[in-house]
């Protein structure tokens, strides 16, 4: 184990219990800033969750491994947008270069291998999932290996699921925050929720959060500005009834977008770059990434008795992305010019249309508890993109002194828009689940789901057309037994479906003609325990993930691909969260991964190369979080963090890679009075040069963030 990741473990102590999870939130959990709170009290596995079933069931329930965090986890590591909080779950490594938009490695597994979801629903777009701005959203949770059984098609590595926040009747509060950061980095944001009305009759409860983000870039000539609006109107309309509207707008801009840093020659071995050249932007003066997403949501709750309830979800969402950028950069031979090249012009205009219909009902079977969720879910998800790409080369440049030039000058970049290729996507899904109590301690848990899917697609250059129908049943089956109250013990088996191609949203024919849907499959067994009366939680996880049938080159025919990969993927993960002392809180995760092809072929200059044995690239085997937060006075509250990913692989040979890396921070924070926070954070303490991904095709660096100080002032009423 390297020097850096053994530093974080000593850092932590020698006890496995104290790496930990506030962060976290194991899976759900809190902890205060004030030392009359101690944060241990909140360290609970008994909260029910959303995520991980629809029977709302605990952690200590739920034979899975399930991770959260909430908002006081969001607000207590700093994050920024949903992709900070999700790099603070165990085996998450989450970036967003351009063109990827949300990119996630979990388990072994990334891109559409990991299901994104915005609270509960899949857009099956890696695009869509670009990080958004953290003030509106309530929690990030994470359910780890195949989870199609709950989410649909997809997610044989895992599911992220993005819940904004919603009006509610527990509290009527007003907040606001300001915050400026290096690089002009500026930040204000306010939300409230409140009660409209009073007395008898019908209530309702609006909320609304508003943030806007401002940043020069790290990176030179990059510009980004965006806006962030949640509404959602609370209305309980009978003592039986009620009903939640909930709106969601998103505006994004970002000015000459950094598409990465290219790598120096030779490219073998430890990847290396031009370290003067670190913050230099190869694309056009005028690149341009644009989005534009509105979210609708319709819940209706209706209580049929004690233990029945019918809940309605109706959903929209619109979205629109626009590009135009010159992405790709590489050095001459001799490393003294940049060659640039691979002009691209796109747009994306989605739209998903769905309702799921839910029926839970706590009931008895043979005397014991059984509880039951059953469900219809249908939706539609088109998309259209307008696509415009020329690969050959613009021109070459003197690092460090040339003329970024306009977009208009590539040739050929100013034809008329037109489209490309439009897809369309109907799934219809029934599911069902039970935890059926076979003892005072040992319980099953079980769920079932079947998908049809009908899928078109056009491709209006050529006039081609395309439909095809693929059915698919996923579940799951586990078992958790109660040692005592403190420990809990659970195995489980679950299975997952996944379209060819990854996406069905962005296939194309070739991907998707004469191919069936890949499957995966996990064994999964862990442990969930509180100690220390109470002072501290752990959660344990040990995995095997199969995942079969995904396109590979066909072995007698360079050019051709069929239908016969298999990867596997085994790993471990811990986290913990524990009150050293009522003022003292260590708080981490740790992931241990070994993922490899089984059978992979791969044409490379049209002779087919077997990746057998081989890592799958972008993805790192060990992650580790450490939070260490002391309450030094009632008024005054210091922290120390450290982030640890391990190397990874930049092609499937595995013969070039990207260095390991650890980024320290440092944050202080004081109560101006009761209704007022002010403070100040340090990220990247070493200024550490690193990349937080590797792309593939081009073979350049996406370079993380460097030292900045961020300072903010935090006011709630």
């Amino acid at each position: 184990m390297s020097i850096r990741i053994a530093t974080l473990a000593l850092l932590v102590g020698s006890s496995p219990l104290a790496w930990a999870q506030d962060a976290l939130t194991l899976p759900d959990s809190t902890v205060s800033a004030k030392a009359s709170e101690p944060p241990a009290t909140a360290l609970s596995l008994d909260r029910p969750l959303e995520s991980g079933s629809r029977l709302k069931l605990t952690a200590r329930e739920n034979p899975a491994s399930i991770s959260v965090a909430d908002r006081a986890t969001m607000e207590r590591i700093g994050a920024r947008n949903f992709q900070d909080a999700a790099n603070a779950l165990p085996g998450v490594n989450a970036s967003a270069p351009p063109g990827w938009g949300g990119y996630v490695a979990y388990r072994g597994f990334n891109g559409a291998q990991v299901s994104q979801l915005f609270n509960g629903v899949n857009l099956h777009y890696g695009g869509s999932a670009r990080p958004v701005d953290a003030w509106i959203y309530d929690r990030v949770e994470l359910l780890g290996g195949p989870s199609s059984f709950l989410n649909g098609s997809g997610a044989v590595g895992g599911s992220l699921n993005f819940v904004t926040k919603l009006a509610n009747r527990d509290e009527e509060h007003l907040e606001a925050r300001l915050g400026y950061a290096r690089y002009d980095t500026r930040e204000a944001a306010i939300g409230f929720n409140r009660a409209l009305n009073q007395g008898p009759g019908p209530r309702h409860y609006a909320r609304l959060d508003f943030s806007r983000n401002d940043s020069n870039g790290y990176i030179d000539r990059q510009e980004r500005t965006a806006g962030n609006l949640a509404f959602s109107l609370l209305s309980d309309l009978s003592e039986r009834l009620s009903h939640t509207l909930a709106i969601e707008y998103l505006e994004e801009q970002e000015d000459s977008p950094y598409w990465g840093t290219p790598v120096l020659n030779p490219q073998q071995g430890r990847l290396r770059i031009d370290r003067h050249q670190r913050f230099s932007n190869y694309n056009v003066e005028d690149g341009r990434y644009e989005q534009r997403t509105r979210w609708l949501r319709s819940i209706t709750d209706y209580r049929l008795g004690e233990r029945t309830q019918l809940r309605n979800t109706f959903y929209h969402y619109d979205g629109q992305r626009d590009y135009r950028n010159l992405e790709r950069y590489r050095y001459s031979t001799d490393n003294t010019t940049v060659e640039r090249l691979g002009a691209y012009r796109q747009r994306h205009d989605q739209e998903v249309n769905g309702n799921r219909l839910e029926l839970t009902h706590a009931g008895t079977f043979l005397g014991r508890a059984s509880d039951w969720a059953f469900g219809l879910d249908y939706n539609r998800n088109s998309q259209t993109n307008y696509p415009l790409s020329i690969s050959a080369l613009f021109d070459s440049v003197t690092p460090g002194r040339f003329e970024p030039d306009r977009f208009l000058d590539i040739p050929g970049m100013a034809a008329p828009r037109s489209k490309g290729r439009s897809t369309r996507t109907d799934t219809t899904a029934l599911f069902v689940e039970n935890r059926q109590a076979l003892s005072e301690r040992l319980a099953l848990v079980s769920a079932l789901r079947y998908d049809h899917i009908d899928f078109d697609v056009t491709e209006h250059a050529s006039g081609n057309h395309l439909e095809r129908r693929w059915d698919a049943l996923t579940g799951r089956a586990g078992l958790v037994y109660e040692l005592n109250d403190s420990l809990s013990l659970y195995s489980q088996y679950s299975t997952s479906a996944e379209p060819p191609g990854g996406t069905l949203t962005s296939a194309s024919i070739a991907q998707v003609s004469d191919f069936k849907l890949g499957t995966g499959r996990q064994l999964e067994i862990g442990a969930k325990l509180d100690f220390l009366d109470g002072r501290g939680a752990a959660t344990l996880a040990a995995y095997r993930i199969v995942r079969k049938d995904f396109p590979v080159t066909d072995p007698n025919n360079a050019n051709g691909t069929i239908q016969a990969g298999q990867q596997t993927s085994e790993g471990i993960e811990l986290a913990s969260s524990f009150a050293i002392t009522p003022q003292l809180l260590a708080s981490g995760n740790i992931a241990w991964l070994k993922a490899e092809y089984d059978d992979f072929n791969e044409s490379v200059g049209g002779v087919v190369i077997s990746r057998k044995g081989k890592m799958p690239v972008n993805v790192p085997k060990r992650t580790a979080n450490l939070w260490l937060t002391y309450d030094l006075a009632p008024a005054w509250q210091l922290g120390a963090d450290a982030r640890y990913v391990s190397s990874v692989y930049a092609n499937n040979a595995n013969t070039m890679w990207v260095p390991a890396y650890t980024l320290y921070g440092l944050f202080v924070r004081h109560d101006l009075d009761e209704h007022t926070e002010l403070s100040a954070r340090l990220r990247n303490l070493t200024d550490e040069v690193y990349a937080r991904f590797i792309h593939q095709s081009n073979t350049q660096y996406y370079l993380g963030e460097p030292r900045s100080l961020e300072l903010a002032l935090h006011m709630r009423f």
